[in-house]
């Protein structure tokens, strides 16, 4: 698996509580925008984000993002 799958052409927008959450940045996870490890065996990895106080985020569904996790409006332009 080279290329990331679109799981949805914009973001996931989620009000979240202080802790470590880690985006799925392949597009294989069952847990979306949250990683549960199906990326293993290929190239990807997750990514971090820590959040210090309750906010709302905007990860990125397309995975064209340049911002990753979050949503930077690529889905406006990406091919998926």
């Amino acid at each position: 698996m080279s290329k990331a799958i679109c799981t949805q052409k914009g973001p996931y927008v989620l009000e979240l509580n202080p802790g470590t959450y880690y985006w799925c940045s392949c597009g294989k996870s069952n847990s979306q925008p949250f990683c549960d490890g199906s990326h293993e065996g290929t190239d990807f990895t997750s990514t971090a984000l820590e959040i210090k106080t309750k906010k709302t985020i905007a990860f990125c569904g397309c995975r064209c993002t340049k911002t990753a996790p979050e949503c930077d409006g690529s889905h406006n332009s990406c091919d998926c």
